[in-house]
């Protein structure tokens, strides 16, 4: 297929072999071809040209500009010269069955055939002749084109020119047909907004594009607008519109000093943004990077079919040789045997314009592809099509607890009064731990503010290493902290708080206990569903693994419903645990972790899957899919996707195959004509097509 779809690798771009990394001295494009405008000085596609989504057709070829083959000049041109073709091609079917005299003169009438057939021919034969160049012999091109010349040869001179006709009709068709999923993914993902407002030190604002604003600059961003570059958020507190980044509707609040990331929509008022992030290294131009160069990585059904196609199309060939020849032997050697060679030439002509693989070599790696698109928009994504493929036979998932199936934030889950108001016992708290940044002192502090509790007059306080604080309030002596401070004081407390396996924040007063507040990392609102779906899906060996106390992941996992937890475990012994789940018993494991101290964890795993790594650097880099909106349950929706493109992928295969089969039998028993096998190729390769690309639009939840 003709620069088989803009997959990158996946589709050779023709071939690997005619693939540039980067622009030399004399100004190539990436493509290797002359840099007429559709690139920049370093060889990659300008935007600023206008011709990112439309570079020129360089001599034909394609431009590979930013890692993807954009065919041709996208433009009505295009279709200039297979219509000439086929007006040709009609008015010479015309005026054949007219019998004009003028006409039926040999001459004429070859010559009239062999105008129509060059527009659409010498492309095909320049393909071919370039492929050969590059020892790619038996090619799409050459069954093409030793079809056509022999079809001239019999005579059937409409016939001749319909095949290079239909053919090149159907490669423009499935070109269109894939550069629309390649433009609605990139349309999808690259939400950057083409222009900044950089404010200056007057206090004026100059418009000019993300490329050219430097880290330190001070950018605006009006309500409705998006950010243009990743920066730290000036202002006091904002409202984000993320759901471009992580699929989600619900508005995000940043507070001052937060992380604001490009692709997001400011809300209510206008922001200021301090730059971070140069426009090439923001988060969303990894993401875009990442989802562009993931069709690279070939999951092995897609590199089965590249290598079966290319064993394929000699077997064919030599098949359409012995359709000739046998029957001429046969004839020879049996009088009754009424052998006629231009027929059973015919029948091996249909054979190889039948044989074409175009719609296996076509979507194939259009269906991952697609998935990969697919999974972008759902905010979870795939590095390659090989970990879709590695997802479908995923038996076993294991999960981190903390920022995976927890939020990572502890929160005050209930208060124990023994002698105190909840609201004094809320006072003394609040008082106390205020002045500390520790994060369950923090949760304390937002819980107490949050039930109205009021700061009280500390006379004198002083912190006690890893166990808490002592104070003086109201001339009575306080103690806030752990179970510890009260036994290393003696004082007593109700057994039921040793045995808890809940975080505690216990108060005395006057060495004498007064109550408590019990606190608990929060579980995430879509883990139960995150399990019960993947049991859904047939998944029943998940796992817990955290480094958590044995008790408190025993808690979490009996409320999640997961079997199997193990807790007090290092970052090795994680891996270690992943390892046994592989070797010993033979299981395919996705873990699921934050992508950072699990990073170990997620390259041993059969397919590494982070949560929440759209700004983490470790997340990307560690992990085969990325899920961008933090929901574990969207690790089921990943495994969907994988299944449902496998599914796709295979219907394809099978349905190619068994079409080409029938229509391969008949051509060679005189049942298929030329046309019927132009067809017959054309119209599996587009349905195929669309096959795949409804991937690219299913609703996937």
């Amino acid at each position: 297929m003709k620069h088989n779809n803009h997959l990158n690798e996946a589709a050779d771009c023709s071939s690997e072999d005619i693939r540039i990394d980067r622009a030399d001295s004399a100004g190539k494009c990436d493509c290797g071809h002359d840099n007429d405008g559709c690139c920049d000085s370093a060889g990659k596609c300008s935007e600023a040209s206008g011709k990112h989504d439309d570079c020129h057709d360089h001599g034909g070829s394609s431009c590979c500009c930013g890692g993807h083959c954009h065919s041709g000049s996208g433009k009505s041109s295009q279709f200039a010269l297979p219509a000439v073709s086929f007006v040709l091609l009609i008015a010479g079917i015309v005026l054949n069955h007219l019998q004009a005299p003028w006409f039926t003169q040999p001459v004429v009438n070859l010559l009239w055939f062999v105008i129509a057939f060059l527009p659409v021919g010498l492309p095909v034969i320049k393909e071919g002749w370039e492929a050969a160049l590059r020892k790619d012999v038996f090619s799409e091109f050459t069954l093409m084109i030793v079809a056509s010349i022999g079809a001239f040869c019999i005579g059937e001179y409409p016939e001749a020119v319909a095949v290079m006709l239909f053919y090149t009709v159907g490669e423009m068709l499935q070109h269109k047909a894939v550069d629309r999923a390649t433009r609605n993914i990139e349309k999808l993902l690259d939400v950057r907004p083409e222009r900044a407002s950089v404010l200056q030190p007057d206090g004026s604002s100059v418009e000019m594009s993300p490329k050219e604003v430097a880290i330190g600059e001070t950018i605006e961003v009006k309500p409705g607008e998006r950010v243009p570059l990743d920066g730290e958020l000036l202002d006091g507190e904002a409202m984000f519109d993320t759901s471009a980044l992580t699929g989600e509707s619900m508005p995000r609040t940043i507070v001052r000093g937060g992380e604001v990331l490009a692709g997001m929509i400011a809300s209510g008022t206008p922001v200021k943004v301090k730059v971070n992030r140069p426009y090439g290294e923001s988060a969303l131009s990894r993401i875009l990077a990442l989802v562009k160069d993931a069709s690279s990585r070939k999951a092995p059904t897609e590199m089965f079919i590249r290598r079966f196609a290319r064993v394929y199309t000699p077997i064919v060939m030599l098949l359409a040789v012995i359709i000739v020849a046998v029957p001429a032997i046969v004839g020879a050697f049996s009088p009754s045997f009424h052998y006629v060679f231009s027929d059973w030439l015919y029948r091996g002509l249909v054979f190889l314009v039948i044989s074409c693989p175009c719609a296996l070599v076509v979507s194939v790696p259009l269906g991952y592809f697609a998935g990969i698109g697919a999974a972008s928009r759902a905010g979870i994504l795939f590095k390659g099509g090989n970990y879709l493929d590695a997802l479908t036979s995923v038996d076993t998932v294991a999960f981190d607890k903390t920022g995976t199936l927890t939020t990572g934030r502890f929160d005050v889950t209930g208060i124990e009064l023994s002698g105190l108001t909840e609201r004094e016992l809320l006072d003394i708290v609040l008082s106390v731990e205020s002045r500390s940044t520790h994060p369950i002192a923090k949760a304390v502090v937002a819980y107490a503010q949050g039930h109205g509790a009021e700061m009280v007059k500390v006379t004198s306080m002083k912190e006690i290493s890893g166990r808490g604080v002592e104070a003086v309030i109201d001339g009575k002596d306080i103690l806030v902290g752990n179970l510890r401070l009260l036994q290393d004081r003696g004082i007593g407390f109700p057994d039921n708080l040793a045995a808890t396996s809940a975080t505690l924040v216990v108060c005395a007063v006057n060495n004498k206990y007064s109550g408590a507040l019990s606190l608990a990392d929060t579980i995430k609102s879509d883990s139960p569903d995150a399990i019960e779906r993947l049991k859904g899906l047939g998944i029943n060996e998940i796992h817990l693994l955290s480094g958590d106390k044995k008790e408190v992941v025993a808690d979490y996992a009996a409320k999640l419903g997961i079997d199997k937890a193990s807790g007090g475990l290092l970052p090795e012994d994680k891996a270690g645990r992943i390892e046994a789940l592989i070797k010993n018993e033979g299981r395919k494991v996705a873990f699921v972790g934050d992508g950072m101290n699990d990073a170990p964890v997620l390259a041993l795993s059969d397919v590494g899957i982070a949560m929440g790594g759209l700004g983490s650097d470790a997340a990307v880099e560690s992990a085969d899919v990325v899920i961008q909106t933090d929901q574990p349950s969207k690790v089921a929706t990943a495994i969907v996707i994988a299944r449902t493109t496998r599914a796709v992928v295979r219907e394809n295969i099978i349905g190619a195959i068994g079409v080409k089969v029938i229509v391969l039998l008949a051509g060679a028993l005189g049942y298929a004509s030329l046309w019927g096998a132009v067809f017959a190729d054309v119209g599996v390769a587009l349905l195929a097509v669309l096959n795949s690309l409804r991937i690219l639009y299913k609703n996937f939840k």
